[in-house]
């Protein structure tokens, strides 16, 4: 994969179809594999993308698996930036409850953007062009790899 080279990959938001973040992790690791990262950074772009295809599956689409989610993979000035947008209605992000709350430990959801944020370097959320909520993530290439 070259610089501005886009790679997408669409999945429906099946909640019952285990095969949907296999294919996104297959996916990932193909993208991933022949880019400068260690295998743990490789880790953290698969788990992060893996948490925000989740969330735009569950959260995002609520489960409706006639909605899609789209996953873009673009390198671009010695990162990769990643999005993942879902066709749903949206959401306020300063709503999502803060999961490092005394209430919420115990929560058995609701860590997803929190691992995200501690897993890659820049995290932005964004309402879609057509909808829905467009995560992307970025993590940069460290200079002596590249």
């Amino acid at each position: 994969m070259n610089g501005h080279e886009v790679k997408t990959l669409t999945v429906p938001s099946d909640p019952d179809d285990p095969s949907i973040l296999e294919r996104v992790d297959a996916f990932t690791v193909d993208i991933t594999k022949d880019l400068p990262f260690t295998d743990d950074e490789r880790d953290n772009i698969a788990i992060s993308v893996s948490e925000a295809v989740n969330n735009a599956i569950i959260h995002g689409n609520d489960g409706n698996p006639s909605l899609q989610i789209t996953i873009d993979f673009k390198i671009e000035q010695e990162c990769l930036h990643i999005s993942v947008t879902d066709q749903g209605d949206g959401f306020n992000p300063a709503e999502v409850p803060d999961p490092t709350d005394p209430e919420n430990l115990l929560a058995e959801s609701g860590r997803g953007l929190l691992i995200i944020r501690h897993l890659m370097d820049e995290v932005e959320l964004t309402n879609g062009e057509n909808g829905g909520t467009r995560v992307v993530m970025s993590k940069a290439f460290k200079p002596s790899r590249v």
